[in-house]
């Protein structure tokens, strides 16, 4: 069963109405904390949010007190990074069990995999040439999900990159003199991972996996359950196609803006992709206690 806090108006928004179901906060790679960016997200006029912090769920805590005081149904998630076969996949849970020891366990496993790939990308970088502290960056971080965002700040502040598409483009993205690879971790086994915790397991930003008709395939076996169609910069065109093909695959269409900080390189504002009231409910209806 699914540990959450079922929203005081369900199947219903509040009246400002606004849903965002994908994005960080300082628990990985986001700029603001998670009380922070609830309170933006009140500002912006959201009912529902969901924070979705990379491979940790340390956000939600703060994040769910927050969301109480300031009127928000918080919806609890997690976007697992994957790395096996071809380009690196998401995938997003929704209605995460914070108490199941297991997929903590594997959340921890995660987290010290993410450790061991970013000191090795900063050795790569201290051997190019560029003199970026790996303990000032851990440090950045604090206790959250580290990851490559952490780092490309510290090419930044240095002076090697103008912004974070520079830093990713010239330092850390694969055929680059920072690229490392992660630990062998499938789709699949991410789609499975969230369902053995009880969370409804969605496909990020499909178009981003360079083949969405392959990867719904290979992944709607293992119980994939979502296809996150309203997101970032997709036009109308390419969020119809999405939802033909969630249609096809009787998948729950989701959104969100993928939102991080102010001026990031991935998603948009908080709040600026808009998520039909159906898929919250197709969604939400997912997510109930069974």
């Amino acid at each position: 069963m699914t540990t959450w806090e079922q929203p005081s108006q369900p199947n219903t928004l509040r009246s400002d109405g606004a849903i965002d179901l994908h994005t960080h906060t300082t628990a990985s790679d986001g700029m603001l904390s998670p009380a922070e960016l609830v309170r933006q997200a009140r500002r912006r006029g959201i009912g529902v949010l969901g924070v979705t912090d990379h491979d940790t769920l340390d956000g939600l805590p703060e994040a769910r007190v927050a969301a109480r005081d300031a009127g928000i149904d918080l919806v609890p998630g997690v976007e697992l990074s994957t790395t096996i076969p071809g380009p690196e996949i998401h995938i997003l849970g929704y209605f995460v069990n914070p108490d199941d020891p297991v997929f903590i366990g594997r959340l921890a496993a995660l987290a010290s995999d993410r450790v061991n790939r970013i000191t090795n990308v900063v050795r790569l970088l201290n051997n190019a040439g560029y003199p970026i502290d790996l303990g000032e960056i851990l440090a950045q971080a604090d206790e959250g999900s580290i990851g490559r965002p952490h780092v490309a700040r510290a090419l930044i502040e240095l002076g090697a990159a103008t912004d974070m598409n520079d830093a990713f483009s010239s330092f850390l993205k694969r055929g680059t003199v920072g690229w490392s690879p992660r630990s062998p971790f499938t789709a699949e086994e991410a789609v499975r991972m969230l369902l053995d915790n009880g969370a409804v397991p969605v496909l990020a930003h499909p178009y981003s996996t360079k083949d969405v008709e392959g990867t719904v395939a290979r992944l709607v076996p293992s119980g994939l359950q979502g296809l996150e169609v309203y997101y970032g910069e997709y036009t109308d065109d390419q969020q119809q196609e999405l939802l033909r093909t969630a249609h096809r695959n009787r998948l729950t269409p989701t959104g969100g803006s993928d939102f991080h900080g102010p001026r990031f390189r991935e998603g948009r504002d908080l709040g600026t992709v808009t998520v039909p009231i159906s898929a919250w409910e197709q969604l939400q209806a997912l997510g109930l206690p069974r």
